[in-house]
């Protein structure tokens, strides 16, 4: 009897145990669900229907695309193993690039940290090529942000600027699956992609996602360059992401409603310019570290801006700077392909990728013409356009002053040309000194050996803006160059 008795206590409990996490289980999530509508409520703003759609939910409606079990029938018969094995390893490269998106994490956690990084570091413009940049869009439209790459901090300085607008959810690469990274990507929305890799099965999975959440109007960021500019200048378009979302296009109820926006993006300092110049130098990117080793670089930076900010020698690293641009209706582009006799999706693949190709180029250099020219960038550009390592401050300015007037004249977005030019130096002059990139020596100013690769790549983040100067500024270019790495860049018209 004691027995007995002791075991219906035992299960008592665990059933109270088990029934109470339950319940704070439900709780909590009643409680998150509440406090997530109260944030949209205050912020109004608006959010992809889809995105709040279960994970698992996803990956069902993924796996029942007939063109992932085509997928999984070649791979199994070229592989020679089982088609349940196959399915396993589709379900695996779901759980990786399908995330769970959590209002709170965005709206509260993201807004906020977004807000002290960048501020912190960052003075944030932002500005649209029109007014009303939304203007005529459907309320189901499904958007695509196109943007250049120049930092890491893109991903955070956009979805920051356009926060009370709309959440974005970004193709993040390979970098970000690092603890506690991954977590927070995935909880903002984002969706992980494996770069380089080309085995067919995973494409096609990563096809058929993209195009769900593309049919389902989550509004998405991608970085058409496929990754980090090392030199400063556009890479060249890469067409992948791009070519899957597009073909959606094929359902003419999905054609109208799918729309491409430009995003120019530029920064004072990027964060991680002088490793992209180590890439650069390296012929490709840097070995990968432990991560022991990249967690002791990231203390080291954080200690010494911490005691840089104690003893009140903090200073923030300038301007980043966002343009975005009024959006390109697919719809116009295929009837323009349309009268000319061609039928986009009527072709095969190779007939088809070329004129892709050639969509991605006209939105990179629509992008290129709404970099915003901040002042580092203008003072790199001035300063490479001498043949000569010391430049007097009168001929700088000069110099500043006619750039600046070519880029208003072909329309460029400088940020406060209103401003006098000396003063837009000085606030360019304070970085490149704490950098020691140059050093005031007399009536004039020095180019010391070191900061010479980082004025090049400032200088090629607007070389493409600068009409009868482009091709000075070109002519002096510091770093290495490599077809990989160098594409021809839009110019001014």
């Amino acid at each position: 009897m004691a027995v007995a008795h002791d075991l219906i206590a035992t299960a008592a409990i665990v059933l109270g145990v088990v029934l109470s996490a339950l319940a704070a289980r439900w709780a909590t999530q009643r409680w998150a669900a509440r406090a997530g509508r109260r944030t949209l409520l205050r912020l109004r703003t608006r959010v992809d229907r889809f995105k709040l759609t279960r994970k698992h939910y996803v990956i069902s409606q993924v796996l029942a695309d007939p063109a992932v079990a085509d997928a999984v029938h070649a791979h199994a018969a070229e592989h020679g193993v089982r088609e349940a094995e196959t399915w396993q390893r589709v379900e695996r490269y779901l759980h990786e690039i399908v995330p769970s998106f959590n209002v709170l994490a965005y709206y509260r956690l993201g807004y906020w940290v977004s807000r002290a990084a960048l501020g912190l570091f960052y003075k944030v413009s932002v500005e649209y090529e029109r007014d009303d940049p939304f203007r005529g869009l459907p309320r189901n439209a499904a958007v695509i942000y196109l943007m250049n790459h120049r930092s890491n901090a893109d991903y955070v300085l956009v979805a920051y600027v356009m926060m009370g607008a709309v959440s974005i959810s970004y193709a993040v690469g390979e970098w970000a699956r690092a603890f506690p990274l991954e977590y927070l990507f995935k909880s903002f929305g984002s969706y992980f992609i494996r770069r380089r890799y080309r085995e067919p099965l995973y494409h096609a999975v990563l096809q058929a996602y993209v195009q769900l959440i593309t049919r389902n109007a989550v509004t998405q960021g991608i970085f058409p360059e496929g990754g980090l500019t090392r030199d400063g200048a556009l890479r060249p378009a890469k067409i992948g992401l791009l070519d899957y979302a597009l073909g959606v296009a094929r359902d003419p109820a999905l054609r109208d409603r799918l729309y491409v926006v430009p995003v120019g993006i530029n920064y004072d300092r990027v964060l991680e310019d002088r490793t992209l110049l180590r890439e650069l130098e390296m012929h490709g990117p840097a070995p990968a570290r432990s991560r022991f080793l990249q967690a002791a670089s990231v203390g080291r930076f954080a200690l010494w801006n911490l005691g840089r900010l104690l003893t009140r020698r903090w200073r923030r690293y300038g301007r980043a700077a966002v343009t975005i641009g009024a959006p390109v209706p697919v719809d116009a582009w295929l009837s323009r392909l349309e009268a000319e006799g061609t039928a986009l999706f009527s072709l095969p693949r190779t007939g088809r990728l070329p004129l892709v190709q050639q969509f991605a180029d006209e939105m990179l250099a629509r992008i290129g013409t709404i970099v915003p020219v901040t002042p580092v960038p203008l003072a790199c550009a001035a300063l490479q356009s001498f043949d000569a390592d010391y430049v007097t401050r009168a001929a700088l300015l000069e110099r500043m002053a006619a750039m600046r007037d070519v880029l208003q004249e072909f329309n460029a977005r400088v940020l406060r040309a209103d401003r006098d030019i000396a003063e837009t130096f000085d606030r360019a002059y304070r970085m490149l000194r704490l950098r020691r990139v140059i050093a005031r020596t007399g009536s004039g100013y020095v180019m010391l050996p070191r900061g010479r690769p980082l004025v090049t790549y400032y200088a090629n983040s607007i070389v493409h803006l600068l009409g009868p100067f482009a091709e000075g500024v070109r002519a002096r270019d510091a770093l290495p160059v490599h077809d990989w790495e160098r594409g021809t860049a839009p110019t001014a018209s």
